[in-house]
């Protein structure tokens, strides 16, 4: 089974907890066991694993980040944005979890997130389901 879902951001540079649209995909298709993935098909935007607990963590990424990969002019890109494009291939546009017992497996202080890196946007996120 495959979900489609929208996510708005509001930034250029934002992490947005997707823990609520993987909960709504286990409920819609009660998913026991399993395997899923989520999945964005944008090249200035990824999918991650982080922390949860303190939001400085998201900060601190979108900070470093941003010193890691300036938006210079002496990039060739016609855009603006290779800085984007950068640190969507840095962290990946999917994530494959576990699924047992109709819970995600974790570790204690993670979650998914949804990276923006050129919005604010309205992004696609797609989550595979396989039953097992």
């Amino acid at each position: 089974m495959l979900f489609k879902y929208e996510v708005e951001t509001d930034k250029r540079e934002t992490f947005i907890n997707i823990d609520s649209l993987i909960r709504q995909t286990l409920d819609e298709c009660k998913l026991k066991a399993g395997i899923i993935t989520v999945f964005t098909p944008h090249t200035t935007a990824g999918i991650t694993i982080n922390e949860n607990a303190d939001p400085d963590v998201v900060k601190d990424l979108v900070y470093g980040m941003n010193i890691t990969f300036d938006n210079k002019e002496e990039y060739q890109h016609a855009e603006g944005n290779s800085d984007s494009h950068m640190k969507s291939s840095l962290v990946g546009e999917s994530e494959t979890l576990i699924v047992e017992n109709g819970k995600v497996i974790y570790g204690t202080w993670q979650s998914m997130y949804f990276a923006e890196f050129d919005g604010p946007r309205t992004r696609t996120v797609y989550i595979k389901v396989i039953k097992g």
